[in-house]
């Protein structure tokens, strides 16, 4: 079934095209990337319309998005049919941006703010997509706060979202691999998350020294049921000692692993979401040094 596009959309994208270009834009503005912010703006516009068009986005349907610098993916999401609801803490983005606010006939909000501090769910709505060419210095910080969201399933229901490929690969890891850790374990433990798109360093200025990629992550029911800070508690001793086998690294719940069914010389990086799940389900709060409060039932 084809979707009919929204009143005003074609009109929307004839405005947005008549701005200037993004290179333009950054030049009156000032706006320089910088390095302590972790900025790298993409201007690619067919790049940007292929990581528009990667959201499972219904016309209409609102997209958070954190640093939209320029405002290029920013752009993009709206020519594609989204109300943007964008962050930026950066005064002079947030100058560079104020042509195409006032062309997108109420379609972005844009709150100048530090988006480790806003209620994403509270200024996005339930329901919401997040899409981001997220800055490096707090890509990790974000994805880990979005995952663990509660209640889950959470207030977003998709995230598109780039990271330097180093993280993006520690997201996507599986068990056995270098990359895998408690940030993958956790990405497995909550949502389906795939590589996407993979992009060179030329495609950005300035050019970061990594190669970069778009990962998608979309909510997914949790193969068991069990309290979240237990299953962070049990992947921190893991991995803090992942080299030791698990008779080791979890001694203070060793009588969860072996009622898990798990064998106990295995090491962190062998074990699936599932089987880190299966272990915080049997494990003692007090032995991980959780109360009762955070622990859960």
């Amino acid at each position: 079934m084809t979707v009919a596009a929204p009143p005003g959309l074609a009109a929307l994208a004839e405005r947005i095209a008549a701005l200037p270009p993004l290179r333009e834009a950054i030049a009156a503005a000032g706006l320089r990337a910088e390095k302590a912010l972790g900025q790298n703006f993409l201007l690619d516009r067919n790049l940007l319309d292929r990581i528009a068009a990667l959201v499972p986005l219904l016309p209409g349907e609102t997209v958070y998005e954190v640093g939209p610098g320029p405002g290029g993916l920013t752009r993009a999401l709206l020519k594609a049919g989204a109300r943007v609801v964008a962050v930026e803490c950066d005064r002079r983005a947030v100058a560079a941006l104020a042509p195409l606010l006032a062309v997108a006939d109420g379609r972005l909000s844009l709150l100048e703010a530090d988006a480790l501090a806003v209620d994403e769910a509270a200024i996005a709505g339930t329901g919401a997509h997040i899409a981001a060419n997220l800055p490096y210095n707090i890509a990790t910080p974000l994805v880990a706060r979005w995952l663990a969201a509660e209640p889950w399933p959470p207030w977003w229901r998709s995230a598109t979202l780039m990271f330097q490929r180093e993280v993006a690969e520690r997201i996507v890891a599986a068990p056995g691999s270098r990359a895998y850790g408690r940030l993958s374990v956790l990405a497995g433990f909550r949502a389906r998350a795939r590589i996407r798109m993979q992009l060179p360093p030329r495609a950005f200025t300035p050019s970061p020294a990594v190669d970069s990629a778009v990962v998608q992550l979309l909510p997914a029911p949790p193969p068991l049921a069990v309290p979240l800070a237990r299953l962070e508690a049990v992947t921190a001793l893991a991995f803090g000692q992942r080299r030791k086998m698990l008779r080791q690294s979890l001694k203070v719940v060793l009588d969860a692993v072996e009622q898990a069914g798990i064998d106990p010389t295995r090491r962190a990086e062998t074990l699936s979401p599932s089987e880190f799940a299966a272990i915080a389900a049997r494990a003692d709060p007090a032995r991980l040094g959780l109360s009762t409060l955070t622990a859960g039932c």
